[in-house]
């Protein structure tokens, strides 16, 4: 399905890895023009070559920065001043007690998972309603609307996206662009492969063996017993970007896997 977004300009944050990085392959098989996103040069410039190698009528381009540094958000804006899309992927996560959690690390969530996001929607925000079309996706988790109690820090950031993405929308009304957020389930990155690997290390067992294992065990609830691939939330955004979304406005839109057992 073409998803008419040829030749648009889309900023996708944390990009050279995981959700971030299927994002951006899903919207260069649309012909978008992605500017990839990561704190390390070397690594965002290996993931543009890939990009430009797979995508050949696209024009990835590097947008290496640390976004929670205020000095590199801007020089970032100076060098792409307009984009019409952007996806607020970045965040970080562990597996935490609430007693650890002191102040100076629920300072680095807040700055990390939701003052960054919020730094880039306030510079390309009402540069996308001045000309009447954009896309802003935050990528929050199920743990926003059903905390498991392991990781306070990072779910208090998550819920507080959905929120801000609500805010936000408001100010859209009338006008082609929209504000929504993505909340996936528990995802099969890079890192949560190679845990599940190491947990079984010493089993003579497939990958997808040790997965459906590591499910039952630790992840009942699941309504698929598996991890969500990376490219089915691409896929799911790059939908959400295209014109034929525009009826989303500052939604909580679910991946979860039916880990979240109510309605609503």
């Amino acid at each position: 399905m073409d998803m008419g977004l040829n030749n648009k300009t889309a900023l996708v944050t944390g990009s050279t890895k995981g959700i971030g990085k299927a994002i951006a392959v899903e919207l260069a098989k649309e012909g978008v023009n992605v500017l990839i996103n990561g704190r390390s040069y070397e690594e965002v410039e290996r993931t543009v070559n890939e990009m430009k190698s797979n995508f050949p009528a696209t024009s990835p381009q590097n947008a290496a920065a640390d976004i929670v540094d205020t000095r590199q958000r801007e020089a970032l804006f100076e060098k792409y001043p307009d984009i019409d899309i952007l996806v607020n992927n970045t965040g970080i996560y562990e597996i935490m007690l609430y007693e650890d959690v002191d102040d100076e690390i629920w300072e680095k969530y807040f700055r990390t998972n939701v003052l960054a996001a919020n730094g880039l929607s306030k510079f390309y925000l009402p540069k996308m309603l001045k000309k009447d079309y954009g896309r802003i996706i935050f990528i929050a988790s199920e743990e926003a609307i059903m905390p498991s109690g392991q990781m306070p820090q990072y779910t208090m950031t998550k819920s507080m996206l959905l929120s801000l993405s609500k805010s936000l929308s408001k100010l859209t009304r009338g006008t082609e662009v929209t504000v929504n957020t993505i909340m996936p389930g528990p995802t099969l990155s890079e890192n949560v492969r190679q845990i599940i690997d190491g947990v079984y290390a010493n089993e003579d067992m497939t990958f997808s063996e040790k997965e459906k294992k590591f499910m039952t065990a630790n992840l009942p609830q699941s309504e698929i017993q598996r991890f969500i691939k990376p490219i089915e939330i691409g896929r799911l955004a790059a939908f959400v970007c295209s014109p034929y979304a525009s009826a989303f406005k500052g939604s909580p839109i679910r991946m979860d896997g039916g880990m979240v057992p109510t309605i609503f």
